[in-house]
């Protein structure tokens, strides 16, 4: 029987998809629940699993768009896998060795000596290219037959090289649909929002002692779980969300549309660029919770499983640059959100405490708005509240008691 396999659909508002990549080739035989393809739509990049299992043919070619619903490949569940070659090979005859005759050394014609009409130098010559760091064959020598005289050598220049000669290639390739789309959003976020950017710095010591006391325990007690940084980002994000609600809120057409929950786009790197999954309701999230929901979306982008569902919706975005190394910048709001915090290195850098000099781990931190939305005064009240929180993490984020808060 021959199976028609149609494209399903990826997810709501989607209508068309890319074949990115196909994974086996024409007349193959699949498994069902084999990944056959890769597919790209304008949210993310999905797998295509085989339905049935059987002898395949490929209908459409790599980087063709196609519709949700069109056949892209038949299976001819009626195939059956190839056992013969393993027999074909079993049945041949063992490869003859060849005795190795012994080699027969032939002697190499000796080298003419070289001599100045051969090009060489003359002792003073050479004694002035070497001074010079210059190759004799880099010199075309005036004197006879080619002779590089020491004339020759005094007016040598040293070569600077050329502009010509090297690998001068190009190559190009056609961008995903996923980066398409991505493409399109930044140029929009660009052109149709009043972005602005505020920055601060905070001093991440209070952060550091937190977890240096307690991430041996949190690993401990949840089953190998890391305390990192994002939790206490995440922590501090939802608070000063809700102590600034405009920072929450975007804009659609003339309307306001205000959110009293917390989903935050976290953005994670993926083997197909960037990923914004979302952690729902984070303002309900215990540390705990925070940490394996991002442990769990990650792992996800990173495998090539993420979908478009985890990726949809949001109401503010995290995007820590800092991880590949970035010391400050002016992250890209994420349409149709108003704010994003962009978070950087952490580098030890003098500061004045209590009015002495002292050597603390500082970060910066940047606020991304839209001005259309979120004034300065709301902006601002945000990044400080977001600052203060993670620079008194046990007092903000824990409630007086650490361990109570990481449920130790």
């Amino acid at each position: 029987m021959i199976l028609e396999m149609k494209v399903p659909s990826p997810g709501e508002s989607i209508t068309e998809v890319e074949i990115a990549t196909w994974l086996v080739k024409d007349g193959d035989y699949v498994e069902k629940d084999q990944a056959i393809a890769e597919v790209d739509s304008d949210k993310a990049t999905l797998e295509l699993p085989a339905e049935a299992s059987g002898i395949i043919t490929l209908k459409a070619e790599e980087g063709d768009a196609v519709a949700v619903g069109q056949v892209v490949c038949h299976i001819d569940t009626d195939g059956k896998p190839s056992g013969d070659a393993p027999a074909k090979v079993a049945a041949k005859d063992e490869p003859k060795v060849e005795e190795k005759k012994p080699e027969v050394k032939k002697e190499e014609p000796k080298a003419a000596a070289p001599t100045y009409a051969s090009g060489t130098p003359s002792p003073a010559a050479r004694k002035i290219l070497d001074e010079k760091n210059i190759a004799p064959s880099e010199i075309k020598g005036t004197g006879k037959d080619g002779r590089v005289t020491k004339e020759d050598a005094i007016n040598a220049v040293p070569s600077m090289g050329t502009p010509t000669g090297g690998n001068r290639g190009t190559n190009r390739t056609k961008l995903s649909m996923l980066r398409r789309k991505v493409a399109e959003r930044l140029v929009s976020a660009k052109n149709e929002t009043a972005m602005l950017t505020t920055f601060n710095e905070v001093n991440m010591t209070p952060i550091n002692l937190v977890r240096n006391e307690y991430k041996d325990a949190f690993k401990a007690k949840h089953g190998g779980l890391g305390l990192g940084f994002m939790s206490f980002f995440t922590k501090a994000v939802t608070r000063a969300l809700q102590l600034y609600p405009d920072v929450n809120s975007m804009i659609d057409g003339q309307e306001k549309i205000s959110f009293d929950f917390c989903d935050i786009s976290v953005a994670v790197s993926g083997p197909k660029g960037l990923m914004v999954p979302v952690v729902r309701n984070a303002e309900n999230l215990t540390f705990r919770g925070v940490e394996a929901e991002i442990k769990r979306l990650a792992i996800k982008a990173r495998d090539g499983q993420i979908t478009v569902d985890d990726m949809t919706g949001g109401t503010f975005t995290i995007s820590n640059g800092g991880v590949f190394g970035s010391m400050l910048s002016t992250p890209i709001i994420n349409p149709p959100q108003s704010g994003i915090l962009g978070m950087h290195n952490i580098i030890e850098r003098p500061i004045a405490v209590n009015g002495k000099v002292e050597i603390h781990p500082m970060m910066y931190v940047a606020l991304s708005y839209d001005h259309r939305i979120i004034d300065g005064r709301e902006s601002v009240g945000f990044l400080v509240a977001v600052k203060e929180a993670l620079e008194n993490p046990v007092e903000l984020l824990m409630n007086g008691d650490a361990k109570k808060a990481l449920e130790l």
